[in-house]
């Protein structure tokens, strides 16, 4: 009778060592899956975040503009009281200093300032500045940015969500793309079981527990764990858990038979009874 084939591992979950390394194996088109089903996991997080702790200040803002106010000529058209901070809290807020002369700084950790001639944006590192597009007509009236803003609320955060995911995607693709060489390389020397295309495939699913810890750090950020340092801190670290996992993975990676003889006690009696000659 013939032998029974040997079951095929199914590559599933990359979330322990040996479950990681069965991605070498598996066919690209599973890996993608997985991938974008944590990228969108990630995604739903900053789509939280985003709901929970940015969206109530905008709609606020949009609230607290005046009847008449309005970008014209590269220049902000303004009826209300500046400098002023609109609303806020401890992650945004959004003032009027038509001068930017300070008087209207928040301690939230990003500020938007509208300026009479541009908007800063600060934050950690510093400011950015952007300003009014030459041609544009921008109605900053309550009666006009409340309802745009209830209306558009969806569509934005479904282009947040795009856009992170898309983002994640990739960012796990050049990481694999840069991580298969050398992972190939200690895989070679080790004698283990790794082609070059199997190396790949394992950078990119070694990258998935990071992007669970991604998404606990957006989540613990939203819920006030920690500020923006402790943010940027955890979705650094998103890189280094790749790092970690990737070499994990590879332990986990089947010797070449040569290299599995090799491991074999050498004076130990033979499977089939016979004495070593």
């Amino acid at each position: 009778m013939d032998a029974p084939a040997q079951k095929k591992d199914f590559a599933w979950q990359p979330l322990t060592p040996e479950g990681i390394s069965k991605f070498a194996r598996a066919s690209l088109g599973r890996l993608w899956v997985v991938q974008v089903v944590f990228a969108l996991l990630v995604a739903s997080s900053v789509i939280w975040f985003l709901q929970t702790s940015w969206f109530p200040v905008i709609a606020k803002t949009a609230h607290n503009f005046p009847e008449k106010a309005e970008v014209r000529g590269r220049k902000l058209v303004w009826t209300g009281e500046s400098p002023v901070v609109l609303a806020e809290n401890r992650f945004l807020a959004v003032s009027v200093d038509l001068k930017h002369s300070g008087k209207a700084r928040s301690p939230a950790h990003v500020t938007i300032e509208v300026g009479e001639t541009n908007i800063k944006i600060f934050s950690l590192l510093g400011y950015v500045e952007w300003n009014y597009p030459a041609g544009w007509i921008i109605s900053l009236a309550r009666s006009e940015a409340v309802p745009w803003f209830g209306a558009w609320s969806p569509a934005i955060l479904a282009l947040a969500a795009g856009f992170v995911a898309g983002t994640l995607l990739f960012l796990w693709t050049i990481l694999a793309t840069i991580y298969f060489s050398p992972a190939w390389l200690i895989a070679f020397f080790a004698n283990r079981q790794l082609a070059a295309c199997g190396s790949w495939r394992l950078a990119g699913a070694a990258q998935m527990p990071g992007a669970l810890w991604l998404f606990g750090v957006v989540l613990a950020y939203g819920f006030g764990w920690f500020d923006l340092i402790g943010l940027a801190i955890g979705a650094g670290l998103h890189f280094v858990i790749g790092w970690v996992y990737l070499v994990l993975g590879l332990l986990k990676i089947p010797l070449h038979a040569e290299g599995q003889a090799l491991k074999q006690n050498p004076f130990a009696e033979p499977s089939d009874g016979q004495p070593n000659p």
